[in-house]
């Protein structure tokens, strides 16, 4: 995850920056860069590799300036080189970014007719021309930030520094987080309160939407839709740790929180922004021409994971997939095919029954492929090709960022082995793709639906049962909310296939018996209605999520979430937001330990 800090000091301000942005180096990165105001001009200094390689060009050519702004680069367009790395500037404006700019390439395009001059190969160039062609027309700082965020589509955060305003620090989060910190005639910008760490513990967490113009004494906050707001200002404890749960009551919030962003860096190690295809990451390619099966293990909800995944695997690569829970899978001894792909799913890396498979299939001449989102971790190394996900720490015992990076990664695979296996033309690659590049944004404003979900909760926490049905890939999703609510809220809950309703289930539906229904408007969305009719027909409480379409043929519910539109390719991973949004909140209304739920570990090390 890219890092951003941003400093209004009293003094020189390039060290600040560079404290600030070694607070974040857990994030991961692979380039730094710093810019200042001297003598109201705009100067950087950039590096790529590590910070050391950045203090190494401050120390031998130092910058002057009270006021900068700071990044390290997790590389998503182009790749790490110097000219890629951040800040980007203009003569007039300066820019430091995290996330994906969605429209990048008819943005830069549209200003290269205008007599825009390109320097490097990122989406983030584009905002820094377009601001400074609005200044260039007149514009004020903080309205051609306004103008320029009303043409962004996607999720990111951002600082901007403005040659001749030395005392003018304007920063931007639309599903990226960014806080900003108050001291003693000094402002600050941050990435999140580790980054600020340092400098003060008075933060304000920015909510989805807002910007920010601050100045060494006045920090004014504006909504999506330009109304000044306040924003609770609160004490942070994170001096010495680099985890925290910043403005939210529990980690398992946050962590739901930050998946937009940590798909997006997933996302950016599988695909390549520029051309729109798959690139799986330097050492972990893989050709699935010659395969004829593909085995997929995992436990819980990494299991779930592999599920959908067979889904994407079947359809967009028609190569057939056999998938066990991991601890089934060594004892019901199924043949295997020498030289075929394992692939074992774990957010750890260290499950006990996943690693006990992989050695069972690596015993049985097998290639070893690992889902994982600790590199160092046990599977990682003893896979044959591993497949990082970048979900970054995950503290709650219940998985959530993890998943939906597993997910990312799963759909980048499947794409690819349909390209190797023939299935899929460049066309098909490029819409599947164009897809996945729009789930930041989608995520980020499937998010906003938290409120409705919080109120829907109170509800869920008198119930004794739930059902949840799902068809398609919704089915796993299914699997997944009912996982969700049993382990966090102690709520007895199931998880079926829709159409198995009438083979057992619709017994236990009455008027106490929540029945969440997932639908997207699909191929499928009409069988699923027909369950829903069952349902209501014996006085089920339905809670329907799916999209304005299949809103619209709703008929009678408890409550209808509707989530963004989206390609049915990517549905599993905005559908598993509100599905985890319920659980979370149940719980919260429950009283229980929502991170660290009893009988539970993150980490399940033992058969």
């Amino acid at each position: 995850m890219c890092g951003i800090v941003g400093i209004l000091a009293r003094d020189t301000v390039a060290p600040q920056l560079v404290e600030g942005l070694k607070r974040l180096e857990y994030r991961g990165y692979d380039s730094a860069g710093v810019a200042t105001l001297d003598h109201g001009r705009i100067v950087r200094r950039r590096a790529e590799g590590k910070l050391r390689n950045l203090e190494a060009a401050l120390a031998a050519a130092p910058l002057a300036g009270r006021s900068g702004i700071g990044h390290t680069r997790w590389a998503t367009h182009g790749a790490p080189t110097e000219a890629n790395a951040h800040p980007h500037a203009t003569e007039t404006v300066a820019v430091v970014h995290n996330g994906i700019i969605e429209n990048f390439r008819e943005l830069r395009d549209e200003l290269t007719a205008q007599g825009a001059a390109f320097t490097s190969q990122t989406d983030t160039e584009v905002v820094a021309h377009l601001v400074s062609h609005a200044l260039a027309a007149g514009a004020t700082p903080r309205l051609a930030v306004q103008q320029a965020l009303k043409r962004l589509r996607g999720a990111f955060a951002l600082a901007f520094l403005f040659a001749g305003e030395d005392d003018l620090l304007i920063g931007a989060r639309r599903g990226s987080p960014l806080a900003l910190g108050h001291g003693d005639g000094e402002v600050y910008l941050g990435s999140d309160a580790v980054a600020l760490a340092p400098f003060t513990d008075e933060i304000t967490y920015l909510e989805d939407g807002d910007w920010v113009a601050l100045t060494r004494d006045s920090v004014e906050i504006f909504d999506e839709a330009g109304a000044l707001v306040e924003r609770e200002t609160v004490r942070s404890s994170v001096a010495s740790v680099v985890v925290d749960k910043g403005a939210h009551r529990h980690f398992m919030s946050k962590e739901i929180a930050e998946q937009p962003e940590v798909v997006g860096h997933t996302l950016v190690r599988f695909i390549d922004m520029t051309s729109g295809r798959v690139r799986l990451p330097a050492g972990g390619d893989f050709d699935f021409s010659g395969l004829d099966r593909l085995a997929i293990s995992a436990c819980g909800t990494a299991y779930y994971a592999g599920l959908v995944a067979r889904y994407w695997f079947e359809k967009f690569a028609r190569l057939p997939v056999d998938i066990d829970i991991a601890s089934e899978f060594r004892y019901r001894e199924p043949p295997l095919t020498p030289g075929g792909l394992a692939l074992m799913i774990s957010q750890s890396g260290e499950t006990a029954d996943t690693l006990a498979t992989l050695r069972h299939c690596r015993a049985q001449g097998m290639k070893i492929g690992a889902v994982v989102n600790v590199p160092t971790s046990t599977i990682a190394r003893e896979a044959d090709v591993v497949f990082p996900t970048v979900a970054g720490v995950e503290v709650g015992v219940a998985s959530t960022k993890a998943f939906t990076c597993q997910l990312a990664v799963l759909a980048a695979l499947a794409i690819k082995a349909g390209r190797d296996r023939k299935v899929l033309s460049e066309e098909d690659e490029a819409k599947l793709v164009a897809s996945l590049i729009e789930l930041p944004r989608l995520m980020a404003e499937t998010l906003r639906l938290e409120p409705q979900i919080e109120k829907l909760a109170q509800t869920f926490s008198k119930a004794l049962d739930v059902l949840y049905l799902g068809r398609g890939t919704s089915y796993p999703i299914a699997l997944e909310g009912a996982l969700k609510l049993k382990e966090i809220s102690y709520i007895h809950a199931e998880g079926y296939a829709a159409g198995e309703l009438k083979h057992g289930p619709i017994a236990l539906v009455d008027e106490n018996v929540p029945v969440v229904v997932l639908a997207p408007y699909d191929a499928l969305f009409e069988k699923t209605a027909s369950n829903m009719q069952e349902v209501a027909a014996r006085g089920g409480r339905i809670v329907l999520i799916t999209d304005r379409e299949g809103a619209g043929h709703a008929g009678d519910t408890l409550a209808t979430i509707v989530v963004p539109d989206s390609y049915a390719f990517v549905s599993p991973l905005i559908y598993a937001i509100p599905v985890q949004l319920l659980a979370y909140h149940t719980a919260v209304f429950m009283g229980t330990d929502v991170d660290q739920p009893r009988n539970l570990a993150k980490s399940v090390t033992v058969e």
